[in-house]
């Protein structure tokens, strides 16, 4: 599976099987959020058969089921960016995660945060987790706004590199799906713009990610 192939297939699943991830699995996605953290800061883990975190009220409020792996997104309280470099380096695990044939779900707020087992220092923040495993499904496709909301350029013109980032921009999963950001094309150069509201700076790393993933150009 492509990268542009994950991108399409991925979508958040929240009921799971008891399958257990496999051992080499779980080296490889432990190696790559080693490098993650490596290049970011963040203290990325991977935690697994956990079946405290999501075992509340909150998680059962949001149809999880089954749901014992997660990992969880940790990073200084006072670094720059934090919740957008959060989602960026998170939504590369997802990806790798799907063409390991997992499946995931972003979760912000229906989980026990006092209940996480990651080990989260004094002067750290958990932004949030993402729950990962055998889905009991593979999800489906969310409603997208209107493209002329989402997108402020001339696709008729617009180079097929832009074409295909804004295609897996509007891929990406955003809280609530609400899809608050503008993309723009300024030149030979794409940005993206996140508008206000809650855990839109989290969804502005993930849409840059899938963007990046999708064009194989970087953002400015």
């Amino acid at each position: 599976m492509t990268i542009k192939e994950a991108i399409d297939a991925r979508h958040s699943v929240r009921q799971y099987k008891d399958t257990p991830i496999e051992e080499s699995k779980v080296s490889e996605l432990r190696t790559l959020i080693a490098a993650c953290n490596e290049e970011s800061g963040l203290n990325i883990q991977l935690i697994v058969n956990d079946p405290e975190c999501f075992d509340v009220f909150l998680a059962h409020y949001g149809k999880f089921s089954k749901a014992v792996n997660y990992i969880a997104l940790i990073g200084k309280k006072d670094m720059a960016k934090l919740e957008e470099t959060a989602g960026y380096y998170g939504e590369k695990i997802v990806l790798e995660a799907q063409i390991l044939g997992l499946n995931t779900c972003w979760v912000a707020g229906t989980f026990g945060k006092k209940k996480c087992k990651a080990e989260i220092k004094s002067d750290e923040k958990l932004v949030c987790v993402i729950a990962i495993g055998y889905g009991e499904n593979q999800g489906k496709d969310h409603k997208n706004k209107p493209l002329e909301r989402l997108c402020k350029a001339d696709l008729s013109s617009a180079p097929d590199w832009f074409k295909a980032g804004v295609d897996g921009a509007l891929k990406a999963p955003t809280a609530l799906n609400q899809q608050k950001f503008v993309i723009t094309l300024e030149g030979d150069e794409a940005k993206i713009i996140n508008k206000s509201g809650a855990m839109t700076k989290l969804d502005l790393g993930i849409v840059k990610y899938n963007f990046e993933a999708a064009s194989g150009r970087k953002l400015l």
